[in-house]
């Protein structure tokens, strides 16, 4: 609770804290790079949210499927997230890079087209970092692959003696047994993409043009490259309540629609 004190005042810890009220909240909303911070974080989250589900699903019916050699392919979808972010995002920044000596250009390179500056492009920046994200997964994966082994086989037999299609047994038996999964891996994400930080912090530093400054990385900045801890401080509790508002009509909005056995 020693932030929520802070968030009312001046503090750069070298002194004691000065007392100044809201002033760090009146300036936090007349702050334009607040505003662009939270703008690219919620652009973010509404991008990747989806895609994870979508991805998250396709992906865990394929390492779902009774083939020889699965385990071998789970444990290497698997494997990216287990990497830590710091030596991923290295990676990255070298499969992102803008010259033929980048992975991703160098192939492009070799279809005669012509790959962009992916890291110093504001435009194509945070696209990066989305598709730099569809490449971990493998948590997510992991849960909704659970969620699906957990479906009674007997759904499925019933639905074959129907004579039920492909699309029907997805939309009628695995997407609504599949709800508690989807809708605890949509809660998960919520809160971690709005706390989306060590990515941006090592590709980008919230650049170009702060077109990657997210709001945690934002609020970083404020704390221990400005030293304004109070101010840093102000944004954590915004950023508390945000967080705490989505979650809240994620349960109204969604929690009913959610099928859970036995009920």
């Amino acid at each position: 609770m020693a932030s929520f004190y802070f968030s009312f005042t001046e503090y750069d810890v070298l002194r004691k804290p000065l007392w100044v009220g809201f002033d760090n909240y009146t300036l936090l909303f007349s702050d334009p790079i607040f505003w662009k911070s939270l703008y690219i974080t919620v652009t973010y989250a509404l991008i990747t949210l989806p895609l994870s589900v979508v991805a998250g699903i396709i992906f865990a019916m394929l390492l779902n499927q009774k083939i020889t050699g699965i385990s071998i392919y789970r444990t290497c979808f698997y494997l990216p997230s287990i990497v830590p972010l710091v030596a991923s995002s290295i990676i990255w920044i070298w499969i992102f890079r803008g010259d033929d000596g980048g992975l991703l250009n160098g192939f492009l390179s070799k279809l005669n087209i012509t790959g962009p500056l992916w890291l110093n492009d504001p435009k194509r920046a945070l696209i990066a970092l989305i598709i730099m994200n569809l490449w971990s997964l493998g948590n997510s994966v992991l849960i909704y692959l659970a969620g699906l082994q957990d479906i009674p086989k007997s759904l499925y037999e019933a639905a074959d003696i129907d004579g039920a299609g492909f699309w029907n047994k997805l939309f009628l038996i695995t997407i609504p047994m599949l709800t508690p999964t989807i809708f605890f891996n949509l809660i998960i994400g919520i809160i971690s993409t709005f706390q989306y930080f060590i990515p941006a912090y090592v590709m980008t530093s919230g650049g170009p043009e702060y077109a990657t400054t997210f709001y945690s990385l934002y609020t970083y900045q404020n704390a221990f490259e400005d030293f304004k801890f109070g101010y840093a401080s102000s944004m954590a509790w915004i950023l508390f309540l945000i967080i705490i508002v989505l979650t809240f009509f994620a349960f109204k909005g969604f929690a009913d629609k959610v099928y859970y056995q036995g009920k």
